[in-house]
């Protein structure tokens, strides 16, 4: 049990965290695949790698520590976590490896002098409590996914029904229950868990579902990643007829019902979610801004469905911001990055908007302090930073 006593070790370590977070993180991750290799198909290499996994985690778990007192402060990182969990499906058995590894990666970094036996039993009560949180939750949306019309629980075959490609590096992927069964209903914006065999090994991801919910079948439309083993393995090997196994539905970054004017701005792949988001929008008859940037027209993926969508439905405005002007071909609205000019240009004229935004992280930091500028009020926006969604799996 995590004690007032316990609690007051946790917030004194802030500091250190602060100052050497990263560093533990990144010899925690290390411990955990080299003590616990079970789980490392769980974890996307390519963000250890480049070290996203890694500041991901030291920022959640600062967070922690910062709010310890006040646990209700993180509830929006906290229903993040959930969600990716269970997209991977993270099972109650994983937390003490990750545990274990956490608190031995604490005294190996720290130093005994530092992380002393009273440090870590408090951050051994601590992570004890929030492993409960957690582990509590998931179980419960596993269960209700599987009592939903059309669920399942763990990973289920679907089969692939259509691959198209809708740019140099985007690719649509179709796919229905090999059971011929129905598929558990989906909000606009969530995501779904994939699990692949690449070279004879588990790798499990989770790709933004770009369709609206239709009952009978999934789309993901997957970017090809420069040394993407699975975005790579399902451009080049995976077709028409092939099988793939699916996890159930998630994620919390979803349209919400309203009436206000709506803005979706997204950067690159970031499209992929508020595609299905704008299709639900349109049926209610709402003003919609749909504002994206890409590099140029040739990675630009799904530009003619939108421009269809703009012809049919007047209150739809579109506006595309490309890094470099092309010579020949569909032409953007506006070249260069979405500075605070173009995207005040762009926005409806009242602030009284919903805005969505969703795209590589330097990009939504850009996007999040320009709303911030133009009077946008921060209650009425909603984003998806991929880093912290990935702390804790």
């Amino acid at each position: 049990m995590l004690s007032n006593e316990h609690k007051a070790i946790i917030s004194a370590t802030v500091p250190i965290l602060e100052q050497g977070g990263e560093a533990l993180t990144r010899h925690f991750y290390l411990t955990l695949f080299r003590d616990f290799p079970e789980v490392k198909p769980i974890f996307n290499q390519a963000n250890q790698a480049d070290g996203n996994q890694q500041r991901a985690l030291a920022n959640a778990v600062l967070m922690y520590a910062k709010n310890i007192e006040r646990l209700e402060q993180l509830g929006p990182l906290v229903s993040t976590i959930i969600n990716k969990h269970v997209s991977l499906q993270i099972q109650r058995e994983h937390y003490p490896m990750v545990g274990a590894s956490l608190l031995k990666a604490i005294r190996e970094v720290l130093g005994a002098d530092t992380a002393t036996d009273a440090v870590l039993e408090a951050w051994g009560a601590a992570y004890g409590q929030l492993a409960d949180i957690l582990a509590g939750a998931e179980q419960s949306i596993y269960e209700k996914n599987a009592a939903a019309e059309g669920g399942w629980s763990g990973a289920r075959a679907f089969k692939v029904v259509s691959k198209t490609a809708e740019s140099d590096e985007v690719t649509s992927f179709v796919m229905q229950p090999a059971d011929g069964g129905k598929v558990v209903a989906h909000a606009p914006g969530q995501y779904i868990g994939l699990l692949a065999m690449v070279n004879g090994e588990e790798q499990r991801r989770q790709y933004s579902l770009s369709a609206v919910s239709n009952g009978s079948s999934y789309r993901i439309s997957v970017k090809r990643e420069p040394g993407g083993a699975v975005s790579n393995y399902l451009h080049d090997h995976v077709g028409v007829g092939d099988s793939l196994q699916l996890f159930p539905p998630s994620g919390d970054f979803t349209l919400a019902d309203s009436d206000k004017p709506l803005v979706l701005i997204s950067g690159g792949v970031g499209i992929t979610p508020t595609l299905a988001m704008l299709t639900a929008a349109l049926t209610s008859g709402r003003r919609i801004h749909f504002i994206h940037a890409a590099r140029h027209a040739n990675v630009h993926a799904f530009r003619d469905h939108i421009d269809a969508l703009a012809a049919q439905h007047p209150q739809l405005q579109r506006f595309y911001c490309y890094e470099a002007a092309n010579d020949s071909g569909p032409q953007p609205h506006a070249t260069g990055y979405i500075d605070q000019q173009k995207l005040g240009a762009w926005l409806p004229e009242t602030r009284d908007v919903e805005a969505y935004f969703l795209g590589p992280t330097p990009f939504m930091k850009a996007i999040k302090s320009h709303l911030l500028e133009l009077g946008v009020p921060q209650s009425q926006t909603y984003y998806e930073f991929f880093g912290p969604a990935e702390a804790l799996g």
